[in-house]
């Protein structure tokens, strides 16, 4: 058993720049040994061996592997569950504490509790901070303490209470990592995946695209925002740079990370939004959940060239443009009648940038069950959502390129599934209020 030291943890913070909870390890004084865990009971829920997300964080662990190379350490990459992979680690090391950064899904913390038990019947404590985001758990509330449960109110105290220390770099010394031999890490054959197409590039922010986020966001074939999602998703890119960046350069897409933020809080506080409508009302709904109609929605064969082409996006490249996730999830949920819960599942499953609390939140205010002011009869129109943000069609033209063929006639008519939808909404209300 070798000499004392301190576990760090990577998780969502593939990063050695900018990272708090590995700045506290490497400043306590103890030899770190870092460590990352491919925790099987996420990996088995994945059923495409090809999963670009996974290629990315094994890419991502390879960079900083090779950082860690230059200070005479390793990264020590495990497969398995968490706990027992830190059963593992004490019998190889006198730890004398794990440092890591907080995660706030429900899964997480429930994990975090579990390890944090068994460090303790051993005497080892166990540290975890902020890091993900620039203010979490009860930091942000109301006056009487309770969470909000409303944007534009929470987007105001946080803006109140944002000062330059909450986004100041936290700058590291990282000579102070446990001296090993340099390792290769495990491959994506060893862990049951394949290599894919995806190609990891440290991530910053694009000053072209930000500084005009604000004008061109909303139009998909101008292909004008961020692509920062799977880097703030896994922690390859600050939360502080990109504050700290959107004060500088552009106050809409600061406004879209305090969105990021308030989704998270809103899970945090309330985790059975993962199985339930944050309105309790919306459970009433009597959802059509036509199977055979669902399976046209997946694979971009509904007969809207919008919607066709943002699926057929999603399905080719595990992304799709903001403005058009708005439009399929609107559809899905008022023009089929299918339950967000579906929607939200297919997304998890293909998209790159996929976050529980943005997926859940995001699903559940295109379905009018979340937390969200505006009335449930907010109901996209596909063909006027077209004629406003790809009225040459060229983002159609991308994605759906027979769309003009008329292979696919519409699966429903708009005005007649508006009006389902409005009266099937209502309903739901009414036996709520019963």
């Amino acid at each position: 058993m070798e000499n004392k030291v301190a576990i760090y943890w990577f998780r969502r913070d593939l990063r050695t720049e900018d990272n708090k909870g590995l700045q506290k390890a490497l400043a306590s004084g103890l030899p770190v040994v870092p460590i990352f865990i491919f925790d099987t009971e996420i990996l088995n829920q994945l059923s495409d061996p090809c999963d670009r997300r996974v290629d990315y964080i094994h890419q991502a662990l390879i960079s900083i592997n090779e950082t860690l190379h230059q200070y005479q350490s390793t990264l020590q990459v495990y497969h398995g569950k968490p706990l027992e992979v830190f059963k593992k680690i004490i019998t190889q090391y006198q730890v004398q504490a794990v440092y890591c950064n907080r995660d706030y899904e429900p899964q997480a913390i429930k994990r975090d509790k579990v390890v944090q038990t068994f460090l303790k019947e051993h005497a080892i404590h166990f540290y975890d901070f902020k890091d993900q985001v620039i203010f979490d758990q009860s930091e942000i509330v109301k006056a009487d303490g309770l969470p909000y449960t409303v944007y534009t109110p929470y987007a105001k105290k946080w803006r109140t209470e944002l000062h330059s220390e909450h986004y100041t770099v936290a700058k590291t010394d990282l000579s102070n990592f446990h001296k090993t031999a340099p390792q290769e890490i495990l491959s994506l054959s060893d862990i049951g995946f394949k290599k894919t197409d995806l190609v990891f590039q440290k991530p910053e922010p694009d000053l072209e695209i930000i500084k005009d986020y604000a004008l061109y966001r909303d139009f998909p074939a101008l292909d004008k925002t961020s692509h920062l999602g799977i880097a703030l998703r896994f922690g390859t890119i600050s939360v502080r740079e990109c504050v700290s960046f959107a004060i500088k350069h552009n106050d809409t897409w600061l406004s879209e990370l305090i969105w990021r933020e308030f989704f998270m809080q809103i899970l945090y506080h309330f985790p059975w939004v993962v199985y339930q409508s944050f309105k309790a009302k919306y459970d009433y709904i009597q959802w059509r959940n036509n199977e055979e109609e669902f399976k046209l929605w997946c694979k971009g064969e509904t007969g809207y060239p919008i919607v066709d082409a943002g699926m057929r996006q999603l399905n080719s490249t595990g992304f799709m443009h903001n403005r058009v996730r708005m439009i399929v999830a609107s559809f899905l949920c008022k023009h089929l009648l299918i339950d967000w819960r579906w929607g939200e599942a297919y997304f998890a499953q293909k998209l790159l940038d996929y976050d529980l609390s943005a997926n859940n939140g995001n699903w559940q205010w295109a379905a009018g069950s979340g937390c969200d002011a505006a009335p449930y009869f907010r109901i996209f129109n596909p063909t006027a959502q077209t004629q406003k943000f790809d009225k040459d069609l060229q983002y159609i033209k991308k994605w759906n390129p027979d769309f003009q063929q008329n292979i696919m006639p519409p699966i429903v008519q708009h005005e007649v599934a508006r009006q389902r939808a409005l009266m099937v909404y209502k309903k739901a209300i009414e036996n709520f209020n019963k």
